[in-house]
């Protein structure tokens, strides 16, 4: 049977506004996003999410089959479909509002995985995110673990509990991407170099960081790579993020580093070859930024790109 990866975490509605108008709705949620990205470059994903049999849920997994995301059982029995209110400043950023419960119970229907990705809301908010962070255990034994935490501060009521969260998280964590913001809120008295470099030491074995516009670096046992930012037309900066997290998932896959069995392999990951996944996942992230909404690139999209 073919590897495959296994997401975990939400998936919602995003209600997008520029200007006070709602100018659009997009399927999305951090953990959604990367499981299609990973999909659309030809990856075999489970996703493991909490939505509701409803109007804005069946559109949900409309999305995911159009992808070629395998929806785990029981993921539609939310009693409604969470909601992300994007408000789109004149840069594209976006500031969210949330409609969201997240639970999860039992162990998934799905194949052991070669990889389990996590991030989000889905590691924070009760009461799905204990379950997460022991689905996250128990597939530790045989897969990459990889996670974002993609701060959402809408929803964190209690900031020191969120932190010794992603903490404990870290340290189960083989595989971690942040953004240079998420960096700030977890520590302001740090920077986000200090804060990757002091993360590395907790078990991880790469720690990427992303800038924006500044391109993004990462650390690793053998020191650290930067890339800059692939120049394009910005539309919206929705998704960006995941991007880069399916394309640094995917680049490491093509590496043959995923997987316990490799997770020596990885933790010794050369430079040269950081680099060269760190310039994958930054060209994924470019491609997301020039479409509304959370449209991550397929394989040739970003095969033609990179030529």
């Amino acid at each position: 049977m073919s590897p495959r990866a296994l997401v975990i975490g939400e998936a919602l509605i995003d209600i997008v506004e520029r200007g006070g108008e709602v100018t659009g709705e997009h399927v999305g949620g951090s953990p959604l996003n990367v499981a299609v990205g990973l999909a659309r470059l030809g990856r075999g994903v489970d996703f493991l999410t909490h939505i509701g049999d409803d109007e804005r849920g069946r559109r949900i997994v409309e999305h995911l089959n159009a992808s070629g995301v395998q929806l785990v059982a029981g993921s539609t029995s939310a009693a409604r479909t969470p909601t992300a209110r994007a408000m789109l400043d004149d840069a594209g950023s976006a500031r969210y509002e949330f409609d969201i419960e997240w639970e999860l119970s039992g162990t998934p229907e799905a194949s052991p995985p070669l990889v389990a990705h996590t991030g989000s809301i889905a590691t924070v908010l009760e009461p799905g995110c204990l379950a997460t962070a022991a689905l996250l255990d128990a597939y530790q034994v045989s897969a990459t673990v990889t996670f974002d935490p993609n701060i959402r501060t809408a929803l964190i009521a209690y900031a020191d509990a969120a932190r010794n969260r992603i903490d404990r998280l870290v340290e189960r964590a083989d595989v971690i991407k942040a953004s240079d913001e998420d960096l700030r809120w977890i520590d302001p008295n740090r920077t986000p170099k200090q804060i990757a470099r002091s993360w590395l030491e907790l078990g991880p074995s790469i720690v990427a960081v992303t800038e924006g516009d500044q391109g993004a670096f990462a650390v690793c046992a053998a020191g650290s790579a930067r890339v800059a930012a692939v120049p394009v037309e910005v539309v919206d900066t929705v998704g960006a993020g995941d991007a880069f997290m399916a394309g640094l998932i995917d680049a490491l896959w093509d590496h043959g580093l995923l997987g316990a069995e490799n997770r020596q392999h990885l933790r010794h990951i050369r430079l040269d070859a950081l680099h060269a996944v760190l310039q994958t996942a930054a060209l994924s992230s470019a491609l997301t930024v020039t479409r509304a909404g959370a449209d991550l690139p397929d394989r040739a999209t970003r095969d033609a790109a990179a030529d």
